[in-house]
């Protein structure tokens, strides 16, 4: 068992590392991670690290996502050569996650290879939370946890949403049925399924059919990401047509790129409600934003590993209680 505790940050997302380090009531590790002027990454830690349970904090996501995972890499590459006695990839975004097959002739699954580099560059476990899809997990070929904040959005809206005759939850992507289905369930809500056509690489999406009765006053529209959100604009507009005037956006990844946040608040929808998994900058956010923090259940889940406890048990256990934070 590696000696002593360490969080580490990138600079993809330091306020949610430095509140999981504040939640684990320890300082946030010293290291200069910086670009030279031709644009390479450099990174040196400022602290000795040797034997150290190591969780390095690095999220995904914005125009700069390929930046963030090769910062990422070269920060695994220097614990690594710096005698770290465990390394954890803490990713609460995983990118790429949407090339995880090769659905059209000659295109990579990138997936694979994001999860491949993080284990050839040091890792010796990852941490994520809600992977695009599921059978990512298996593309590493290290040991790891996914975590989900569904079970946060659930406390959220469990006391206006719960057991209403009014209210359906709609899923805007098939592919994400089935946790959608389980968070309507928690909820015990009926639920409607958005059958779409992506049209080409574009992120652009149309609604092929509405699976499900959408005959109702309230909707909550959940998703595991939102990054252009024309697929969210398409579902509240067919939504609105079909007379459904109370309208909540939900989401685990707010990516919101583009002024997609604006075109979304501006849309009629009373709440875009997302966790911090994704750093959103103040001028996207308005008083219909309400950002959820993740950090505690990332800390709680830190500790279990470094502990050796069960980190399933957040999930099964009704003792783990953790606190719902809101911005």
């Amino acid at each position: 068992m590696p000696r002593g505790l360490s969080v580490y940050a990138g600079n993809a997302h330091p306020e949610f590392a430095n509140d999981v380090a504040e939640a684990l009531g320890i300082p946030l590790g010293r290291a200069d991670v910086f670009k030279f002027p031709n644009g390479e990454i450099f990174c040196q830690i400022k602290e000795n690290a040797r034997e150290h349970d190591v969780f390095v904090v690095q999220t995904m996501a914005g125009p700069t996502v390929s930046e963030q995972v090769m910062e990422l890499l070269i920060m695994l590459d220097a614990f690594k050569r710096a005698s770290a006695g465990r390394i954890t990839a803490v990713m609460p975004r995983f990118a790429y996650g949407r090339s995880d097959k090769k659905d059209q002739p000659r295109v990579p699954i990138t997936a694979r290879l994001v999860a491949d580099l993080v284990g050839t560059a040091g890792a010796d476990r990852f941490l994520t939370m809600d992977l695009h899809q599921g059978q990512i997990q298996g593309f590493f070929s290290i040991p790891g946890d996914e975590l989900t904040a569904f079970l946060t959005l659930v406390e959220y809206f469990q006391a206006d949403y719960a057991n209403r005759d009014d209210a359906v939850v709609v899923v805007p992507d098939l592919g994400f049925a089935k946790r959608g289905r389980n968070f309507a369930e928690r909820l015990r809500l009926p639920m409607a399924f958005i059958e779409k056509r992506r049209i080409g690489n574009t992120g652009e999406s149309q609604i092929v059919d509405i699976i499900g009765d959408i005959g109702y006053r309230r909707a909550i529209i959940i998703d595991d990401e939102i990054d252009t959100g024309m697929t969210v604009m398409n579902t509240i507009d067919a939504l609105q047509a079909r007379g459904v005037k109370d309208i909540v956006v939900a989401c685990v990844h707010a990516v919101l790129s583009g002024d997609a946040a604006a075109r979304l608040t501006a849309s009629g929808i009373r709440e875009l409600v997302a966790t911090d998994t994704v750093p959103l900058p103040q001028h996207k956010r308005n008083e219909k934003v309400r950002i959820l923090s993740v950090a505690p259940l990332f800390a709680e889940t830190i500790r279990r590993i470094h502990e050796g406890e069960s980190v399933g048990a957040l999930f099964t256990s009704p003792t783990v209680q953790l606190p719902l934070r809101v911005r």
